[in-house]
Parts: structure tokens; C-alpha cells; sequence
């Protein structure tokens, strides 16, 4: 009987079945850092839905709240806190008392039990943050939430990954400001904040720190 295939033909089949492979694997792993990266794995970009529709634009903007005001232990505690109801009332006891977006805020106050809150930069448990050593060091505050001040809704600016964190820990000369600007939205940085960078990392002793432990402990 003739023989149907020429010997090439393995070889052939062999090449194919290799390419093929090579080829899965590499789209699969394309599409799975596409999917890694996108803000439906990442968040970046989302706005939460709040149990109380609160607006940072307008409280921030329009009537000029301090972001201390609330998050009174934003420079000296590795946690920015949520302010308790009892902050909200300072101000909503005397004005909008009869809103119905506001009756949740009332019902807190009242029965003394906290407001649901949902959590915008939620950071792995895995993580250790401090968030008073950024302030201390000359980061701003809308280096990593954005421009809260225009956010009627609050959403996760950055991707929050550790490659994100780690481009400040490398290159912290292109994001530190000066003290007195850390809590100014919209800072325009200087034409030589390299140069300005440089000089205050040296003044705020700034560490690029990028061991494991440093976030991972």
C-alpha cells in the first residue's frame, strides 16, 4: 500500500502542535493581564454608591470644609478616619433638618449607631498603609484619591496595584510638595519639580523604599 503521508508530515505535526500551544498560552496570558488591569478587577474609576449620597465637590468646593474637619486623623494615624455622625450634625442640626436624604444621618445620631459607610480605597488586608507618614512626607492628598474636591461622588482614582505604589516609591522627586501644600487640590507642580523634588526629599528624609516588608508584614 502507498504510503499517504511523507515522512516531513511528523515534523510538520509536531512544529503546529508547538506553535499552537505557544500561541494559546500567549493570548490566555495577554487576556488575563488585560483582565487584571481593567477597573472591573481594579475598581479604578468607580464610583460607590453611598448609603448617604454625600458630595465632596460640594461640601469641599462650594462651602469650603476643611478635609481635617472630618478626617481629623489624617496627619497623625496610619488610618484616615470616617467621621463619626455626631460631625455631620455640628452642621446638619441647624441646616437641611427636614431633608429625607438626610434621615439615615438623624436615625445615626439618635440611636446612636454608625452609618454603613462604604469603603472607596479598600486595600488588600495584606497591606500594611500608613497614611500619616505620606502626609508627613510631603505627598499630597489628591496624589492618590484625585480631585475629591470635584467628586460628587467619591471614586477610586488609582488602580491601587503594587506596581502603582511602587512608581512613587521609585520616582517619590516627581510627587512630593511642600507641607503647606499637601492638602491643596489642583497644585500645579513647578516647571523644575525634579530639582524641587530632589530638595525635599533630602529635607523630609524621604526613604524610596521598595522591600517587601516595607508594605508586607
Amino acid at each position: 500500500m502507498p504510503q499517504i503521508f511523507s515522512f516531513s508530515s511528523n515534523s510538520y505535526t509536531r512544529v503546529g502542535i508547538i506553535v499552537g500551544l505557544i500561541t494559546l498560552v500567549g493570548v490566555g496570558g495577554l487576556l488575563f493581564q488585560l483582565g487584571a488591569d481593567s477597573s472591573y478587577a481594579t475598581n479604578e474609576g468607580v464610583a460607590r454608591v453611598q448609603p448617604v449620597q454625600f458630595s465632596h465637590s460640594h461640601h469641599v468646593s462650594s462651602m469650603g470644609v476643611d478635609c481635617r474637619y472630618c478626617h481629623t486623623s489624617v496627619e497623625n494615624s496610619d488610618f484616615a478616619n470616617i467621621p463619626p455622625t455626631k460631625t455631620c450634625m455640628n452642621c446638619h442640626s441647624q441646616i437641611w433638618t427636614g431633608s429625607p436624604e438626610l434621615e439615615l444621618v438623624r436615625a445615626s445620631y439618635r440611636t446612636d449607631s454608625s452609618i454603613p459607610w462604604v469603603r472607596v480605597h479598600d486595600l488588600p488586608d495584606f497591606v500594611y498603609f500608613n497614611h500619616s507618614i505620606h502626609v508627613k512626607k510631603g505627598v499630597g492628598c489628591e496624589t492618590c484619591h484625585g480631585r475629591v474636591d470635584q467628586m460628587p461622588l467619591v471614586y477610586q482614582k488609582g488602580s491601587l496595584e503594587m506596581r502603582w505604589c511602587l512608581d512613587c516609591h521609585r520616582n517619590p522627586q516627581k510627587y512630593v510638595r511642600p507641607h503647606s501644600e499637601v492638602l491643596t487640590m489642583g497644585y500645579k507642580y513647578p516647571p523644575n519639580q525634579e530639582e524641587v523634588g530632589l530638595q525635599l526629599i533630602k529635607e523630609y528624609k524621604i526613604q524610596r523604599l521598595e522591600t517587601c516588608n516595607t508594605c508586607h508584614r
